[in-house]
């Protein structure tokens, strides 16, 4: 990398790609080296161990230097030595997937260009594909295209805070109306979701000034489904109180044990409510892509929003959020005018703009690298890779079936496999104990990477480890080899 009279190598133009090609092979070759080094799925020692690898990493910025042309190739090797790498097969803790490498390279070519969808002009190609995706995406859903809105997203927490947004805005100020300044006078909002749903329907409440109280959380059973008998209990109670349930919130896909709620009677209990219908599918809307799994999303399509993330069983690199609306005029309290960016005579002359599908101004081109993933594989082909992760956790969960050390918590239902070792003494105090430590201990020996959840409810005896199986190169004797970890850190914690 040369300067000459402050001209630098950018990435764009017709010389950009020259001027990334050097680059490229060196942080690929650095990113190699690095993950021969850490030598499994996540690097030994840990955090402190770790952190001091990066001690005078920036030295450069106090010593005032220029130049550093081995910052690249230094700085990815240390950064793949460090990392928690999904592609390994022991690595298998969190909804955090491997990428497929094609989505990987269009990654690169949307960084490269670096358009930004919040204007035509910045994005021209980019805003036509992302409109064009969202509406396969759409029909995937069930939605019908020519009367569904949607937008990417950075995530489920994105997507979820925009579905209660759009439902507080309908509830309470009408759904055309495009301003709502606080809540009207003596109303009590309320939002109703599983005690298993994900803890960004909280959050948003807070947000968007509803306050956390606002959501009341229905209990689940066993495989943590919401129950709708208590959901009809909770919506009645509430409305007996005065209170106004603006929402209902159905998980498809839990964080843990990949359980999705019965849509339907929930769809109809919003429905006899007048409440809108938010489908969190960041998880389990990859179901939608597999034949075998996708009758488990049967009543998806009565949804008023719904969130997925393809960063999850979609295989592409964070972020690949998708949100979607049954009926774009629902849309119509996120419509802003801003006239350096989407003046109304630009609009009037046929110049689209995405601005008022998104909590965010700028945003980069996510829908590419989905875009080329399935021109590249078809649903058929990404369906076979998830059919393969339900098949590996069905396969892990009859390993631990067959462990008498290893206790099932139920039948795996999408990915993932929940479950805890069992230590010599029945104490539940002492289970939760040596669960925690024994995946601790397999961080530290850079091992494995194993995830760790608690059963709702109050008390001790409610840690679980857990396995989320994303990886569809992953093989059966590479689950064993995993088990047999657990297995072994377990006896070493619990002597």
């Amino acid at each position: 990398m040369k300067l000459t009279d402050y001209r630098v190598p950018l990435s764009g133009g017709t010389r950009g790609p020259a001027a990334l090609r050097e680059l490229v092979e060196l942080a690929l070759s650095a990113l190699e080296v690095g993950a021969a080094r850490r030598g499994g799925p996540i690097p030994a020692g840990g955090p402190r161990a770790l952190a001091r690898q990066f001690e005078g990493v920036f030295r450069y910025v106090q010593d005032g230097a220029e130049i550093d042309e081995g910052a690249l190739p230094r700085l990815a090797e240390l950064l793949a030595y460090g990392s928690a790498d999904p592609a390994d097969p022991s690595c298998a803790a969190h909804l955090h997937g491997p990428p497929l490498a094609v989505a990987v390279a269009a990654d690169l070519a949307v960084s490269a260009l670096n358009p930004s969808l919040d204007s035509w002009d910045q994005a021209p190609a980019a805003t036509a594909l992302e409109t064009a995706l969202l509406a396969e995406l759409a029909e995937l859903v069930g939605y019908r295209p020519e009367e569904a809105a949607g937008v990417l997203t950075s995530g489920g927490t994105e997507s979820n805070l925009m579905g209660l947004m759009l439902a507080r805005d309908h509830a309470l100020a009408g759904a055309c109306s495009v301003e709502l300044d606080g809540l009207p006078a003596g109303v009590r909002p309320r939002i109703f979701a599983s005690e298993a749903a994900h803890f960004s329907i909280q959050r948003a409440a807070a947000l968007l000034g509803l306050g956390e109280r606002a959501v009341t959380a229905v209990p689940v059973d066993r495989e943590l489904r919401m129950d709708v008998g208590r959901l009809a209990a909770a919506l009645a109670d509430a409305v007996a109180d005065g209170a106004r349930p603006i929402a209902v919130v159905a998980t498809a896909g839990t964080t843990d044990t990949g359980a999705v709620d019965p849509l339907h009677p929930i769809a109809d209990l919003a429905a006899r409510y007048g409440s809108w219908l938010h489908v969190d599918a960041a998880y389990g809307g990859g179901a939608l892509l597999s034949d075998r799994l996708a009758p488990l999303l049967d009543g998806i399509a009565r949804a008023d929003s719904v969130a997925l993330d393809w960063h999850k069983l979609g295989w592409q690199p964070t972020a690949a959020g998708i949100f979607l609306v049954r009926r774009a005029e629902t849309y119509a309290s996120l419509a802003r005018r801003a006239v350096y960016l989407n003046p109304s005579d630009d609009e009037e002359a046929g110049y689209p703009s995405l601005l008022g599908r998104s909590l965010r101004t700028t945003r980069r081109a996510d829908a590419f690298k989905i875009a080329v993933t399935l021109r590249t594989f078809g649903r058929s082909g990404l369906g076979r890779l998830v059919d393969r992760c339900h098949e590996l956790a069905h396969s892990a969960a009859a390993s631990v079936r067959a462990e008498p050390a290893l206790e099932l918590h139920c039948e795996p239902i999408l990915s993932t496999v929940v479950f805890r070792y069992r230590p010599a003494t029945a104490d539940p105090r002492v289970a939760d104990r040596v669960n925690a430590e024994l995946r601790r201990l397999l961080l530290r020996e850079g091992r494995a990477v194993v995830g760790r959840t608690e059963l709702p409810g109050t008390g001790p005896g409610r840690v679980r480890l857990k396995l989320t199986l994303l990886n569809p190169n992953t093989t059966e004797a590479d689950l064993a080899a995993l088990l047999k970890a657990v297995v072994r850190a377990g006896r070493e914690t619990d002597g």
